[in-house]
């Protein structure tokens, strides 16, 4: 299979640089697998696509101020050199790996401080795929001055000076808890507090599960066959209560509808990895689960999701669980249409 099978003309103008004025005010396309048809609405209408039973299942990771911005140090003066550091994954306390801009200032022995000096930064190792391992020294616990000088990680697409009060609110969903993603589970950011007591006054029950989304899942596919693409692990965990609604469901044949493609990968890896038909708490397990067409899903009834970047493997898993000329199809309609597109972007509901 062909990574240009999943590809697909975006006019720059529908890629969403600022979200909606209202959560629940996005566009929601529905589109409906078996009758093959797709309808146009609002998100806040989601109530009256699902039915008494259904069971939404969204991840409540939380993300963290993972962009810091800062200068070189040399000679133990400051420099004028501004460089960038994402952090990707933490290898142990005060070490992570991450990627920089620029690569060539930030060379094995590099230094560099953010925050008026209240986070210093030393290069350990260049790694493959042109990452660093860099270690922390700082003024205080990690985590707060962290908080304090990091910036909120938005995607590349999304282009900003600085970070603004508006990221840090609604690059969140309403319901975050658990922190450790580096990326929002967009589909997630269209809920509202309103919106989920609507649900749930029609029966309709929520399960919140964690996968802290990491590089993995916005890693480019750079091979020309999908078989050929490797998706980097990312943690998720299921909690007592979480894996005893999910069962729950499973026996009374309700609908489990996966809020977003990380949920969606979290819940196929561990029903997979319970291996008798029954979904088990876990905590900090990994996946690095694939999935494109021809992959065979085992409890999915629906998805919510935004709409992806072209050649992406988001677009593969909704692909998979759709068809892929049905999302095409889907695809083409939202470019005529006029949705807008990626994190800050409109949604689509799969049934």
């Amino acid at each position: 299979m062909l990574v240009a099978d999943f590809d697909f003309h975006l006019p720059e103008r529908l890629i969403a640089q600022e979200p909606a004025p209202r959560r629940d005010a996005s566009r929601l396309l529905v589109v409906n697998r078996a009758a093959g048809t797709l309808t146009d609405a609002i998100f806040a209408q989601l109530p009256d696509y699902l039915q008494a039973g259904d069971l939404l299942v969204m991840n409540n990771t939380r993300v963290f101020p993972a962009r810091l911005i800062g200068h070189l140090v040399k000679e133990n003066k400051l420099g004028t050199k501004a460089v960038e550091v994402f952090l990707v994954r933490e290898v142990a306390p005060l070490l992570w790996e991450a990627l920089v801009r620029p690569g060539k200032a930030m060379r094995e022995g590099a230094h560099a401080e953010f925050g008026d000096g209240e986070l210093q930064a030393e290069v350990v190792e260049r790694q493959e795929s042109g990452r660093r391992l860099i270690r922390f020294t700082c003024t205080g616990e990690f985590s707060e001055v962290l908080h304090r000088v990091g910036r909120t990680p938005l995607p590349p697409y999304i282009k900003r000076d600085a970070d603004t009060r508006l990221d840090q609110e609604r690059y969140q969903t309403v319901f975050a808890r658990e922190r450790g993603a580096i990326a929002a589970p967009t589909a997630g950011l269209h809920f509202t507090e309103s919106l989920l007591n609507q649900l749930h006054e029609r029966g309709i029950e929520t399960a919140e599960i964690t996968l802290h989304v990491g590089y993995g899942t916005f890693q480019p596919v750079k091979v020309g066959r999908v078989e050929d693409h490797k998706v980097e692990a990312e943690r998720y965990s299921i909690s007592d209560t979480a894996a005893t609604q999910l069962n729950a469901a499973i026996t009374a044949t309700r609908r489990l509808i996966a809020v977003g493609t990380t949920t969606t990968r979290a819940l196929e890896s561990a029903y997979s990895a319970s291996g008798n038909g029954q979904f088990a708490a876990v905590s900090q397990q990994t996946t690095g689960l694939f999935i494109y067409p021809g992959y065979r899903f085992q409890i999915l009834g629906g998805l919510i999701t935004n709409f992806h970047l072209p050649r992406s493997s988001l677009l593969m898993l909704v692909a998979a669980f759709a068809g892929r000329e049905l999302i095409l199809e889907a695809y083409d309609h939202a470019v005529k249409n006029d949705y807008r597109f990626y994190s800050y972007g409109d949604a689509m509901l799969i049934l």
